[in-house]
Parts: structure tokens; sequence; C-alpha cells
């Protein structure tokens, strides 16, 4: 278990204040430096480091620049929502495997991209180049849609693309809708940042207008028991865990986020551990190659400390982040 410095007493009040301080300092200058807040997805053709399984890495960044329409990030987004990078599950829709082919798609898209003579819908190794393929097929077949050529391509990927071309771009479904908006979310949390055009090293990232307002919501609860499965409700009598707070934290602003941390690891880019700024998540994890051991997420404040619900039996409190099980950050996407 990782060691945990709480600060209490004449200290609290101290670092509450100075929390105040660096929020209003940090995001004033930034915002003059920086510009607005937000970025677009989808980098430069490359993964973030550590968003897909070790395992499906080298497979996602080969498939994912099949064709221009499509990234490494998109790609590994809609696995992502379609399985969870689960090779073996099956919806109550007959979909079937990581990228949740139904047999009708597989057996006119599903390729062997593996060499060993059998397309096989359940062998990620085939699937995955085979979602990527099927992403490309469908960008060709509505390319002359209007619109934004990868929101079609996904509500095609969703719906189908004989609906995308007869409502003349996403359909008006809001399955489909949620979708798109879901993906191109995702999207930003697993690409890597685009290299400086000085050839000088990765861009840092803008600030997120809205980070101060969450950092603030977290703040006011400091104090509170944690409570496992915690969303702050009235049935919970105000208490939360760490992801029901960073949750909420972000609501209170209006970004929605997923409801677990190791969802959450995927909600934005991801800053380094020298580009840190408040609200940004700091996440921890049991393998630092591999986003499914996440099991705890904090809200940065600045200065090497989080806003950290810890767990049963503890309060909402201060603690540091270096520890041995720190695993990276990730700054919230607005939608």
């Amino acid at each position: 278990m990782r060691r945990i410095v709480t600060v209490t007493g004449v200290g609290f009040g101290l670092l509450a204040a100075f929390v105040g301080f660096l929020v209003i300092g940090v995001y004033g200058a930034s915002a003059g430096l920086l510009g607005g807040a937000g970025r677009p997805g989808g980098g430069d053709g490359r993964l973030a480091e550590n968003t897909v399984p070790p395992e499906y890495e080298a497979l996602v960044q080969q498939w994912g620049n099949s064709c221009p329409t499509l990234s490494p990030a998109i790609l590994a987004a809609q696995i992502g929502q379609e399985s969870g990078w689960q090779p073996d599950v099956q919806s109550h829709a007959a979909a079937q495997g990581i990228a949740q082919f139904i047999p009708g798609t597989w057996a006119t898209h599903g390729i062997d991209a593996n060499g060993d003579g059998v397309a096989n819908v359940w062998d990620p190794q085939d699937a995955i180049p085979s979602a990527a393929a099927y992403d490309c097929a469908l960008a060709g077949y509505v390319e002359d849609v209007p619109g934004d050529p990868v929101d079609n391509m996904l509500a095609a990927y969703n719906a189908g693309p004989y609906a995308v071309i007869r409502y003349n771009g996403v359909p008006p479904y809001e399955e489909t809708q949620n979708y798109v908006r879901i993906i191109r979310t995702a999207e930003a949390g697993y690409a890597a940042p685009p290299e400086a055009d000085d050839g000088a090293g990765e861009e840092r990232l803008p600030p997120l207008e809205q980070a101060a307002g969450a950092v603030a919501f977290a703040q006011e609860h400091l104090g509170t028991p944690y409570l496992w499965g915690g969303d702050g409700t009235p049935e919970d009598d105000g208490r939360f865990d760490c992801s029901g707070l960073s949750k909420a934290a972000y609501e209170s602003v209006g970004i929605e986020l997923p409801r677990v941390a190791n969802d959450q690891w995927t909600a934005g880019p991801h800053p380094s551990r020298d580009e840190l700024l408040p609200g940004d998540l700091v996440f921890f994890a049991t393998d630092l190659s591999d986003p499914r051991s996440i099991h705890h997420v904090g809200i940065y404040v600045g200065g090497g400390y989080m806003i950290n619900a810890p767990y049963t039996g503890a309060e909402i409190r201060f603690d540091p982040i270096d520890s041995a099980d720190y695993f990276g950050a990730t700054r919230p996407v607005a939608a």
C-alpha cells in the first residue's frame, strides 16, 4: 500500500489557502500563455503512452493509420467503447469479440490479418485489423456525404452507411449521436500530443478553464468521510469514493466523466509530470505498463499534492502524488 502523508491542523488550513492562490495564479498565467481551453483529439497518428493494453498497442498503432479518416486514437476509442478490451465478450445482440462484430458483418468484413489461415472474430490479431479495415470501407461509402468525415464514418459504423447517406450526415438517432460524441471525446485521451513544429519536443497541452471550478468543488468536500461507491448523493450522505469525487467535481462545471477511475484515464490528453496543472486527474496503478490495472484517482492541486478520497475509514484530504504506483495524469476534455 502507498505511504500516505496527511496534512492536518494549521498546516491543513495553510495548504488550502495555498491551493486557492495556486489555482488562480496558474490559470490566470496559463490562459495568456497558451490560449483558450481544450484541444482536438487525434494527435499526429501516434498513441499516447499507456492508453492501450500493451499486447494490443502495436496492432492499434499500425492499423489505426490505415486510411486518412482513421487514426490510432479513434480506433482505440472504438475498441475501448465496444468491449473494454475484452476479447471474449458477446453482447445480447450477438456482437462478438474485442471489436464487437455481428456475425453477418464479420462474414463480409472479417480478415485473416495474422495469416494463420482463419479469420477469427475472437482473435484480437484478426478483429482489431478488421475493425480498422471496416472503418475505412465505411469512410469510402459515405465520402460524398456533407459534414465531418470522421463523424460520418463513426455514424456509419454504428447505424450503417445507408442511414448516413439517407440523412445526409449523422442520423437523428440518439444512440448513434451518443456513439459519435463518446468516440470523438475519448479520441483525445488516446492520442499523443503533436510534436512541436520546431522539433524541440512535444507541445505543452493547453489548460482547461473549467478545472479551477472542479478543484473548488473538491476542496469544499475536504474532511468528508470516504464511502466506497459514493457519489455524494443524499442517499450517500454526501460521501464519495475517489472516482465519485472526480466525476462530481467535473460534473459541477459541466464536464461529464465516466464513473470509474480506469475509464477516467482516457477522458482527455495526458500531461507529463512536469506539465501538471490544478484540476488534472492523477492516477495510480499496480502495473505501470497496463492501464487496466489503474486502481485510484485524485485531483491535482499543484505543488505535488492532490485532493484525495483515499479509502474506507479515511476522510477526503490533501496527499502527495509522488509514489511508486503513480501511473500518470489526464486533463479532462470539455465535450
